[in-house]
């Protein structure tokens, strides 16, 4: 097992070669003489703070606006992301101030109903401007140039994270390779990273969140599958007869009384924990790699793919493209507040919420004085149907599963 502390000494921390890059900000931030915090706790608290963070609590994970509170939703994933990240980082000796503020930030940008949502999205997108959306750009988007919060003297700015936050965010997602994970060299610039799982992220803080995430989700979706009667017993039984039965070498020594989220948990950290080393990289003892593909086709195959999850998935992309359908119709390059005003009789929740959000990030209104206190950067033209359609795309990533059968049933309410 690697010892405690054994990557102490290539933690991102001042002595280390990468850190001037990491702490790199696009813009400075206020600064208060009396500020205890370091860099990456700092950009822990602001990714705290912001309303994006607010909204996982009501966005999906596996089951789409579950009125039952004891499923798991996307803020309850990350929180689990950030906890078995802190016990990593925290045993192996990295900076764990880092890589918490990575795993808080990672799905910060994920679509209202999970990753069926970020696939209606995709489509949009790939039809409208020949590019995929994906949820790690997404949310890389959402803390570079959507998430504001108030200065000392009450302005709107941009969040402004350092570089080291940011790249662990959009490089968080991807397959792990059981040859093991080490990070990158070069300093890429993160928003010219076109498609997912293309860069290993450029810290080991980040290549703990990268696998974190993988871990997190395999008991806890297990467990929300038996809450909801998708998974029975019977099916735990199963899998713990797949797994006596594969050819995973040792497979009758892997310790599981029971398949849950805590045994889970402890028995992938562990034995994380053990195989690591600087010299051969985060990773899985080979048993513990094949054992998560495992588990994770068995939760594929008897979960995410289950039948009763099919009619959620067609809602979620009638309710998704409506929006979209009916933000788009409305479209008047040069008239967009007087329509704004006409159709706010009709649909005001959806109508009010869009046009705020135009005002706020849109050259919408041209004498300025509605966004008054705003000064985060304008990132869409609205005269440009192209910039527009952007808009309300993001718009709708942004949405709550709540928010969305919200705004859909307003617009279906005749």
């Amino acid at each position: 097992m690697a010892q405690k502390g054994e990557f102490s000494a290539i933690a991102i921390k001042p002595d280390n070669p990468k850190w001037n890059i990491c702490i790199q900000r696009g813009d400075p931030i206020y600064a208060r003489s009396s500020d205890i915090r370091s860099e990456f706790a700092r950009d822990y608290n602001r990714i705290l703070h912001s309303t994006a963070y607010r909204r996982l609590k009501q966005k999906t994970q596996v089951f789409f606006a579950t009125k039952n509170d004891h499923i798991g939703t996307r803020i309850e994933h990350v929180n689990h992301v950030t906890s078995v990240s802190q016990t990593i980082s925290t045993y192996l000796g990295l900076n764990t101030e880092l890589t918490v503020a990575i795993a808080l930030g990672h799905d910060i940008g994920h679509a209202p109903f999970g990753h069926q949502g970020e696939a209606v999205l995709g489509k949009i997108a790939e039809k409208e401007f020949g590019e995929s959306f994906w949820h790690e750009r997404n949310s890389l988007r959402f803390v570079d140039e959507i998430e504001t919060l108030e200065d000392p003297e009450r302005e709107e700015r941009n969040l402004n994270l350092t570089y080291a936050v940011r790249d662990g965010i959009i490089c968080h997602c991807g397959e792990v390779n059981e040859n093991s994970m080490v990070p990158r060299e070069e300093a890429v610039n993160l928003r010219c990273i076109d498609k997912p799982n293309r860069y290993l992220p450029y810290t080991w803080e980040g290549c703990i969140v990268k696998i974190a995430d993988k871990i997190s989700f395999l008991g806890r979706d297990i467990e929300d599958a038996l809450t909801l009667r998708l998974l029975r017993t019977s099916d735990l039984r199963e899998l713990k007869k797949i797994i006596m039965q594969s050819k995973i070498e040792g497979a009758q020594t892997v310790e599981f009384r029971e398949i849950n989220n805590t045994i889970l948990i402890h028995n992938f950290i562990v034995d994380l924990c053990k195989s690591s080393s600087p010299d051969v990289g985060i990773c899985f003892s080979k048993d513990y790699h094949e054992l998560m593909n495992l588990i994770r086709g068995f939760s594929y195959d008897r979960i995410y793919n289950h039948q009763r999850l099919n009619s959620f998935k067609s809602y979620a992309q009638l309710l998704i493209t409506n929006i979209f359908e009916f933000l788009v119709s409305i479209y008047r390059p040069n008239q967009m507040l007087s329509v704004f005003d006409y159709q706010r009789k009709f649909f005001p929740v959806l109508v009010d919420a869009f046009s705020d959000w135009l005002i706020k990030y849109s050259d919408l209104d041209s004498d300025d004085r509605i966004r008054r206190r705003f000064s985060n950067r304008i990132i869409y033209q609205v005269g440009d149907q192209k910039s527009y359609v952007r808009a309300v795309i993001e718009f709708i990533s942004g949405m709550t599963d709540r928010f969305a059968i919200k705004v859909f049933e307003e617009l279906i309410n005749f």
